[in-house]
């Protein structure tokens, strides 16, 4: 069974950059794509990057250029670069792997 923490939410201020990280559990991590989603209060939970087992990438639009997926699957790591924060990132991110989600961290970006 996969177990997902994520880590690295804060506050910061627009034009901000924070790492969040979503460790992960099991042999099954390492074979498997990984996503990012966030949930902005009184909005539903939307996709904002995913990162195959290979490596490749993909990027919801509002996001992309700004922030950037990767994995270290020798710490079964996958991390969230956000950079040039702007207010309306402000959610919960939660990292998915098939039907396992995290717990989910807080990022506020304050104008």
């Amino acid at each position: 069974q996969v177990q997902l923490v994520e880590s690295g939410g804060g506050l910061v201020q627009a034009g901000g950059s924070l790492r969040l990280s979503c460790a992960g559990s099991g042999r099954i991590f390492t074979n498997n794509g990984m996503n990012w989603y966030r949930q902005a209060p009184g909005k539903q939970r939307e996709w904002v990057a995913g990162i195959t087992s290979g490596g490749g990438t993909n990027y919801d639009e509002s996001v992309k250029g700004r922030f950037t997926i990767s994995r270290d699957n020798a710490k079964n790591t996958v991390y969230l670069q956000l950079n040039s924060l702007k207010p309306e990132d402000t959610a919960v991110y939660y990292c998915r792997q098939g039907i396992v989600w995290g717990q989910g961290t807080q990022v506020t970006v304050s104008s």
